[in-house]
């Protein structure tokens, strides 16, 4: 007893060197609870509620798989209606509400259904697939709750979030959560490069384009995804950081309807342990590049060779990092980046500037009497580079829409044709002139994303 007694003092007394803990000051503190906080971010964010038109064809054979792959460009159209559901956030107080694409894509009608069950109807001002962001605004809405943005930048992992969202259609609810991570790339979307901030506060379907806010209320990031084998919470869910959502909001506003993103025209990789001594590193970190291409703004300042660890004071290791950077910036801007070149460091000044659209693309479309008619082909040139994420060294022309017959040779869009019959092909006017000169047999070599195949076709 006496042993017991002396090990509670020692508890209760604490260290000698430990600052006492200081006193709760109001009952908030006290009771630890989150309603303050909900109270203030709960009126901005909405559930939304969109509706698509699916064009489909339909054929006596729809049963067997066989019959409906050989007849699938052959019956009858029909539309059927899609509704999906999502949430968003307001950020302004005159309407502009910022949600995830997918969400919203392609949809003809938009409604958003506010917390104290107001109803308007919504626009897309602007919408881009790549970062899955959508800016909409609301129709005829008087003075609207809004979130205020926090700069992600200043968030840590370890602090405490809230997830406001509307999963499931069951109604707005809150999950509670702390950051988990920061910089997550190419993991929650599937899109390489993506970049996120990773949470274990619960986000399900429904909660897509909802609020993830501080504990004071204001907007860090734009839930978009979960990793899940079963479609529910797993505890590892993604959101889109507000300094990203603020570009979109200065966009939006500015009149675009698209997404303008930079361009580096810069390829590289993560710089690991193993290359640390040769390129005079203290430690792994940073990204060192490998290929410019020539048509790159960055070309003057950056070769191939040279490690970039910071950009804007930000650090960065991987190409989507990078990315990211720069997008926040925005163009028309200027970046500071440290480089890394033979063991010196140097800050160096880069202007940004969206991909070159020359030389032009001049997309063409086969004509009836070429190998394969119907086919929609551009010149590759870095602003096609950079829209279909290409990699700096393609050559060739692009499949922007294969066509019917193209889609039944096994043509997809996306796809790099490099050559036609043995001969290599750089413009449109090529690839026209060999798909029009062929006879008997047609041998095309195609690239889709990291392999090459050569397809062979008898006319």
């Amino acid at each position: 007893m006496i042993r017991a007694l002396c090990i509670l003092g020692l508890v209760l007394s604490g260290p000698a060197w430990a600052d006492d803990p200081r006193v709760p000051q109001s009952p908030a503190e006290i009771s630890l609870s989150f309603t303050p906080v909900v109270k203030r971010a709960a009126p901005a964010v909405v559930n939304i509620y969109a509706r698509r038109i699916i064009n489909t064809r339909s054929s006596p054979f729809s049963d067997d798989p066989f019959f409906q792959n050989l007849f699938r460009d052959f019956g009858v159209p029909r539309q059927r209606v899609q509704n999906s559901l999502g949430s968003g956030v307001i950020l302004s107080e005159d309407g502009i509400v910022v949600s995830n694409y997918h969400v919203v894509a392609e949809a003809t009608d938009i409604r958003v259904v506010l917390n104290d069950r107001r109803e308007y109807s919504a626009s897309v001002l602007l919408a881009d697939q790549e970062s899955d962001l959508a800016v909409l605004r609301l129709e005829d809405a008087p003075e609207m709750p809004a979130l205020d943005l926090r700069d992600s930048d200043s968030v840590e992992v370890g602090e405490l979030v809230l997830a406001i969202g509307n999963p499931f259609g069951v109604g707005q609810t809150v999950s509670s959560g702390i950051v988990s991570g920061l910089a997550r790339s190419g993991t929650a979307t599937g899109n390489a490069r993506g970049y996120f901030i990773q949470t274990d506060a619960p986000i399900n379907p429904g909660n897509s384009g909802g609020a993830l806010v501080d504990i004071d209320g204001r907007l860090i990031g734009v839930n978009t995804a979960i990793l899940s084998r079963s479609g529910g919470s797993n505890g590892i869910g993604f959101a889109i950081p507000s300094a990203l959502v603020a570009q979109f909001l200065e966009q939006a506003k500015a009149g675009n309807t698209s997404f303008e993103r930079p361009w580096a025209g810069l390829a590289g990789q993560q710089v690991t342990a193993d290359m640390v001594e040769g390129l005079g590193l203290s430690r792994p970190g940073g990204l060192i590049i490998s290929q410019v291409h020539p048509q790159s703004g960055f070309a003057s300042d950056i070769r191939p060779g040279d490690v970039i660890t910071t950009v804007d004071g930000e650090p960065v290791n991987t190409p989507a990092e990078m990315l990211f950077r720069m997008s926040v910036a925005g163009i028309g801007t200027n970046i500071t980046v440290t480089r890394v070149r033979d063991g010196e460091v140097q800050d160096v000044t880069l202007a940004l500037a969206a991909a070159p659209d020359t030389p032009a693309r001049a997309p063409t479309v086969t004509p009836d009497r070429a190998a394969i008619p119907g086919v929609t082909i551009s010149t590759i040139n870095p602003a096609v580079l950079a829209e279909y994420d290409l990699p700096l060294g393609a050559t060739g022309v692009l499949v922007e829409d294969p066509g019917q017959i193209g889609a039944r040779a096994g043509l997809r869009a996306g796809d790099i044709l490099r050559s036609i019959d043995g001969v290599e092909i750089t413009d449109t006017s090529e690839a026209e002139a060999l798909l029009l000169n062929a006879r008997g047999q047609l041998a095309i070599e195609v690239q889709r994303g990291t392999q090459r195949v050569v397809m062979r076709f008898r006319l």
